[in-house]
């Protein structure tokens, strides 16, 4: 597995190249699930949660290309959850997901928040596989995600 480096800025989840990639994974999840994230019974992580002041979300880059992207949604004042990581299909295997997660990880610290919380679908086991070798330890669904079959959570 080849690693590459990656700079993490801030971005938006409904502008420039956060709503490029934004857009990349809602088609990849239709497609995988048959289900539109926007679907009214999917949790909510758009622009309202994921920008600020309400949420943060990143945009990562190798060599000025763009990779990933991933958001941080408030739960309460302890606690967020990681939503809408994402990762290029050319990117993938290479360490950018766990480069990603941890980023988001720094973000939340820095926000304040003290327990970090996620889900992802049977058909993303990689994304489970990162989540807990990274020490997310599942919990009971909290958020009502219909196509979910883990949910994590971690402190921070």
């Amino acid at each position: 597995m080849r690693c590459v480096t990656i700079e993490f800025r801030d971005g938006l989840i409904d502008a420039g190249d956060g709503a490029v990639l934004a857009q990349a994974m809602r088609e990849e999840i239709a497609t995988m699930y048959d289900r539109p994230l926007d679907d009214p019974t999917m949790p909510k992580a758009g622009p309202a949660e994921m920008n600020p002041p309400n949420g943060q979300f990143i945009v990562g880059y190798s060599d000025g290309a763009v990779v990933c992207c991933g958001g941080i949604k408030r739960l309460d004042a302890e606690t967020c959850e990681i939503k809408r990581m994402y990762v290029v299909p050319e990117a993938r295997g290479q360490g950018v997901a766990r480069q990603l997660l941890g980023a988001l990880e720094d973000c939340a610290r820095a926000l304040g928040y003290k327990l970090a919380r996620l889900d992802t679908g049977p058909k993303q086991l990689e994304a489970r596989h990162l989540y807990e070798s990274a020490g997310y330890a599942r919990i009971a669904n909290f958020n009502g995600n219909p196509v979910a079959n883990f949910f994590g959570e971690k402190p921070l």
